[in-house]
């Protein structure tokens, strides 16, 4: 039998990403849009129930924070029983809870139904990423990541961008019940796809056995830096969204539909490295795709620190977008390779990683805000994301 020719190899490579995408990008979309929703809409929220925005902008962690701790979890078992069940199962559940959340009678119990949505999103973004890197090589898996990326971007865009008209018409209820929309569109996208893929193989979940797979992960001397990484990219890269509407507010320069297109901006940015990965790859190298990451990052933070006017936050909110997937792209195709032989379990404690980042940045930035103010930290965290870039260059992709 002779081996395959590097042109079928390429075409080999295209048409499992072109699968993964098809099969997996709808819910991806709607877990990202979830994501976002609540960000711009804290002022309304925090309203409604007659509580201040520091309080409603922990919605954001609410998602994120089991979104995170579910990922030791999910990654072991998606290993045992098949990650496409696992996703599949996770994106119905994440419409139940959506749907649940868009009634909710008080702060509470939105903050509960909030909680189990990102417990559910926590099953597809990661997973996905892990069954990407099974159908693609490892010489084309960063520009096929990118390219997942557009779903997840794109939600994020959406549930940024969209998230003021849609609470000026309906509330912010209506921004939920149309994310509880996009997850059942995710569901049935999946599992009418899922008919014609072959059957994934099964064995029983056993969490001595998961154990003994996350010391072998955490032995890679390359696993811990990497984690640690990534949890402070979450947080200093997110952790500030949930304050741009009351930062816009204080400066009269905006209010809960300008903050949602600076975070509409952020997903742009991103789309636009998506559009841009193969060629900066190529010319520069993934250390210098890096290390211009954290320059762009920097400025853009810079820039919602001291924006005069909302031009600057939305070019602001652009940047940090490019910046945060020319880092971000980075360490996503680093962490597909610490363990091939248990990808999911891999990936799973990135995004565990990532996540606990991600929900620790509001709280994070709440305390700078009420200490040395919003723009200070906003400084800070300007400085530090460029320095994480810089080191990260030192290893890269």
């Amino acid at each position: 039998m002779t081996s395959p020719t590097p042109d079928e190899e390429a075409g080999s490579s295209r048409a499992g990403m072109r699968r993964v995408l098809a099969m997996y990008g709808p819910a991806v979309f709607a877990g990202a849009l979830a994501t976002r929703a609540t960000d711009p809409v804290v002022a309304e929220i925090a309203g409604d129930f007659g509580t201040t925005a520091a309080h409603a902008a922990l919605l954001g962690t609410a998602y994120t924070l089991p979104f995170a701790f579910v990922q030791p979890i999910l990654g072991p078992v998606a290993d045992a029983v098949g990650k496409r069940r696992i996703v599949t199962i996770c994106v119905c559940l994440l419409s139940l809870m959506l749907a649940a959340s868009a009634v909710a009678a008080s702060l509470g119990w939105l903050m509960v139904f909030r909680a189990l949505s990102g417990a559910a999103a926590g099953g597809m973004m990661p997973l996905t990423l892990a069954i990407m890197a099974d159908a693609v090589p490892l010489k084309d898996r960063q520009v096929a990541l990118s390219r997942m990326l557009v779903f997840g971007i794109s939600g994020q865009i959406a549930g940024g961008a969209i998230a003021g008209p849609v609470a000026a018409i309906a509330g912010w209820r209506g921004m939920i019940v149309l994310c509880a929309v996009a997850a059942v569109v995710g569901a049935v996208a999946l599992i009418a796809a899922s008919r014609s893929a072959p059957a994934e193989p099964r064995t029983r979940y056993d969490p001595v056995v998961a154990a003994r797979r996350y010391r072998s992960i955490l032995a890679n001397p390359s696993a811990i830096p990497l984690y640690a990484t990534v949890a402070v990219e979450g947080g200093l890269v997110f952790g500030s969204f949930p304050f741009l509407a009351p930062l816009l507010i204080e400066r009269g320069i905006g209010g809960t539909t300008e903050a949602g297109l600076a975070i509409g901006a952020f997903g742009a940015g991103g789309l636009a490295y998506a559009a841009m990965a193969r060629p900066l790859l190529v010319r520069f190298g993934p250390a210098n795709v890096v290390r211009l990451g954290g320059v762009l990052g920097c400025a853009a933070l810079l820039g919602f620190a001291v924006a005069p006017a909302l031009w600057v936050a939305v070019a602001a909110g652009f940047l940090l977008g490019n910046a945060f997937y020319m880092i971000h792209n980075a360490i996503q195709t680093r962490a597909t390779e610490l363990s091939p032989q248990f990808r999911g379990s891999a990936v799973s404690l990135h995004a565990f990683s990532f996540f606990t980042g991600q929900s620790l940045g509001p709280v994070t930035f709440g305390l700078g805000a009420a200490t040395v103010g919003l723009g200070v930290s906003l400084g800070a965290a300007a400085l530090l994301l460029l320095l994480l870039a810089w080191l990260l260059a030192r290893r890269p992709a």
